[in-house]
């Protein structure tokens, strides 16, 4: 890698992209092999020598104390730099809105949705004053307009000569910001790539061996049958300030047999209320819930577990595994009660562990076997369990909550797979995603959430990724649709054109 370039690193699933930054980083020592920084060899024992000699990283799974502020978390084991009061929360400040990332020093890491813990993980790095930056799948959270802005960053940092290690699947992305890419497939470098004169399409075969798949859904499956009625749903939560406010606002939908409805939004504006409203996990304050017409309103979330609902999480390490656990273990969680998992009132391990067998052959799932814990497996293999898992169940209603993030080009290709021959088969779904081509392409319906309230539908079928982003910002509400405009650009149409101007003069107050 030069200095001052953007240097991408791609590969499949388990590839060992993790584990050599994580030797780059000082968290493994390596068998053999030599690293240089700047012409001289050097050799880390542990991160806080990497640290000192510049190299900063953010993980794909975070590592932040979720019981500690943010101004707590940049500060941890860097007490020295500038203490621990205001002349840390200067720096913090300065760095924030250097790069635009619009970080609340005195914000608790818990109530932080993804996207925001990301831009705390950066800001730590920043903090820090590395050098080298790896970004690991640093994009797999953000929206189009997020995504263009950490670029803009990310130039930034070049032209200031840094040196940024960017890690992704997003293939797009990779050939839009890198300066040079290397290729690695089951832990040995296949190759390497000029951005300039190469396609997505070279760049999936030389990682996978086959081509970029695309999340396109060609037949409709909708039926007229209602599997899920939200109506009136209306959630709100007290802040760390005290202050009550509302989360969910009058929320009312229907997702049919056999359709995928698409939930856009920037993170933190109700989905993962949502879902958890959903779930069972939250107690509503208003609103019917009803499940193939059943009212689950007030039905535990066990229960609504054996009544069909599937669940693939957004964070699959707080809320889909256990790291510790071997993988039959975890295949059991979340369907306890449920064969092959148990018969009657008792555990049946060996079920369990013939059926844990399946899966991993089924899904793909790159394991040395399923004694191994979930923390010794690469995230994209950690998802693909989770997904075997919740499919395994063949559940009424499935709720995706990201289900592709952070896996490879093949494993994508295999969810969106099981996605669809699952909604052929009647299934409803209900997909929360970041991935606006994934959300597009999958989806039969499409809803823009913004500050807790459904405020646009667009049909998949026309809608554009930058359109869907506009309106995800509150530049844009009601009907969605896609005109072509005179000069040959696309614009966003909006049926109610005086509550958007409204949305975008006003959207403080709104």
């Amino acid at each position: 890698m030069r200095s001052g370039t953007v240097h991408a690193l791609v590969g499949e699933n388990g590839a060992g992209k993790s584990t050599l930054m994580k030797i780059l980083y000082g968290m493994q020592k390596p068998d053999e092999g030599t690293i240089a920084i700047h012409g001289e060899q050097v050799a880390f024992g542990d991160p806080g020598e990497a640290i000192a000699r510049g190299i900063g990283m953010v993980h794909q799974h975070f590592m932040l104390a979720d019981n500690l502020t943010v101004l707590e978390n940049v500060v941890l084991g860097c007490e020295k730099a500038y203490g621990i009061g205001g002349r840390a929360r200067a720096r913090i400040k300065e760095i924030s809105d250097a790069y635009g990332l619009g970080v609340r020093p005195d914000a608790l890491v818990e109530d932080l949705g993804v996207a925001d813990r990301q831009r705390v993980e950066i800001l730590k790095v920043l903090y820090r004053g590395a050098r080298i930056l790896i970004l690991d799948e640093p994009t797999a959270v953000l929206v189009p307009q997020e995504v263009d802005a950490l670029f803009e960053n990310l130039r930034g940092l070049k032209s200031e000569g840094l040196t940024v290690i960017f890690i992704s699947h997003k293939l797009g992305e990779v050939l839009s910001v890198a300066d040079a890419i290397t290729v690695i497939r089951r832990g040995t470098t296949v190759g390497d790539a000029d951005p300039k004169s190469t396609t997505a399409k070279q760049l999936a075969e030389l990682m996978v061996g086959s081509e970029l798949p695309s999340p396109e859904t060609r037949e409709s499956t909708v039926t007229t049958e209602p599997m899920l009625t939200v109506e009136g749903l209306r959630l709100s939560e007290t802040d760390s300030d005290g202050v009550e406010r509302t989360v969910l606002d009058e929320i009312g939908f229907t997702i049919h047999k056999g359709e995928v409805l698409g939930i856009a939004g920037v993170e933190g504006n109700g989905q993962a209320e949502l879902v958890e409203a959903v779930m069972g996990m939250r107690t509503l304050n208003a609103g019917v819930l009803t499940l193939d017409g059943r009212d689950i309103s007030r039905v535990p979330t066990r229960a609504r577990r054996e009544d069909g609902i599937g669940y693939i999480p957004e964070d699959r390490h707080r809320h889909g595994l256990l790291l510790e656990a071997p993988l039959w273990e975890n295949r059991i969680l979340g369907h306890v009660t449920e064969r092959p998992n148990s018969r009657g009132f008792l555990i049946d391990p060996a079920a369990a562990r013939r059926d844990t067998e399946r899966i991993v052959a089924d899904y793909d799932v790159r394991t040395p076997g399923i004694e191994v814990t979930a923390a010794s497996l690469s995230g994209g293999n950690q998802q693909k369990l989770i997904v075997g898992r919740e499919m395994s169940h063949l559940p009424k209603l499935l709720i995706a909550a990201h289900p592709t993030r952070g896996v490879d080009v093949g494993a994508q290709a295999q969810i969106w797979d099981q996605i669809r021959a699952a909604r052929h088969e009647g299934l409803a779904v209900l997909l929360i995603s970041a991935d606006l081509d994934e959300l597009i392409g999958l989806s039969d319906t499409l809803r823009v959430m913004y500050r807790g309230r459904l405020v646009a539908d667009a049909d998949p079928a026309t809608i554009t990724p930058e359109e869907l982003g506009s309106a995800m910002t509150g530049a844009a509400a009601g009907h969605l649709e896609h005109e072509p405009a005179a000069a040959g650009t696309a614009v966003p149409k909006q049926a109610q054109p005086e509550e958007a101007a409204a949305e975008t003069a006003g959207g403080e107050d709104r």
